[in-house]
Order: structure tokens, then sequence, then C-alpha cells
């Protein structure tokens, strides 16, 4: 098997699309108020909404807290794309890379997680995903309820 991979979840959302790509684009650090998946956001370095931001993420993960630190890589307004890479936190000694991209199509939501693993031991990151998807369904509830 190999240590490249990819991972890719579609969710269909009541609310529009366009609301979770302004969460990640510029109000992320609202995200810890509407998901009890998510304990902490913060930004490290540079603004929201600009590519080269730095943020950092701290989630449950298998019962323990973890740390993600993350740089914006990529923003597409028109297309409702973006991209972030991992650059630090309790995932970069598991892989060489990793690449996440939010994809917004009306009300289809899509993750893509793009990652190549330290070695043959390293898991699968579907926890990860499975805890973005949550959050995907705690925003839409949280905007749909309203």
């Amino acid at each position: 098997m190999g240590l490249r991979g990819k991972l890719v979840a579609h969710l269909e959302v009541k609310c529009g699309g366009e609301l979770f790509h302004d969460h990640f684009n510029t109000k992320p650090h609202h995200i810890p108020n509407i998901s009890d998946k998510i304990n902490h956001f913060g930004v490290h370095e540079g603004e929201l909404g600009s590519v080269g931001t730095i943020i950092e993420w701290r989630f449950k993960y298998e019962g323990e807290e973890r740390m993600a630190k993350q740089v914006v890589d990529h923003i597409d307004k028109e297309k409702k794309r973006i991209s972030f890479k991992f650059v630090g936190g309790d995932f970069v000694d598991l892989y060489k890379e990793f690449k996440t991209t939010l994809d917004v199509e009306e009300n289809w939501i899509s993750w893509t997680f793009e990652y190549e693993k330290q070695n043959e031991d390293v898991p699968e990151p579907i926890t990860l995903l499975g805890i973005a998807i949550d959050v995907m369904k705690d925003i839409d509830s949280h905007h749909h309820n309203k």
C-alpha cells in the first residue's frame, strides 16, 4: 500500500454554501462557539481572509486534545475554494505533507484531504475527516435552526 492518499467527503447542507466559505475564509474564530468539536481557534500570523495566514486549531482527537497549525495556501472567492497546508502541531510527525481543501457548490460542501504518510504504520486520516464532517453538520444546524 502507498504512502500517498486522498480522502474526499461530500455533504449536502441546508444552508447555502456561501456561508461555509465565509466561515472558513473570514470567520473561523466563530467556529468554536458553534461546534463543540473545536476547542480553540487562533491566528498566529497574518490576517483572516488572506493567503499565507498561519492559523491554529485545537480539538479533541481520539479522546485527547490535539493541535493543528495550518497556513492558508489558496483562496478562490469566485469558486468558493479554500486550501490549507499543515505546517505544525501534532500531525506533522505523522504526515510528510497534508493539505485540506474546502469546496462549496450551492448546497454541497466537499472536503478533500491529500496527504503523504511518514511510513506505512501511520493511519489514514479518517478520524480527522470525521471531525471536519461533524463541524460542517454543526455549522449547518446552527444556522438552519436560527
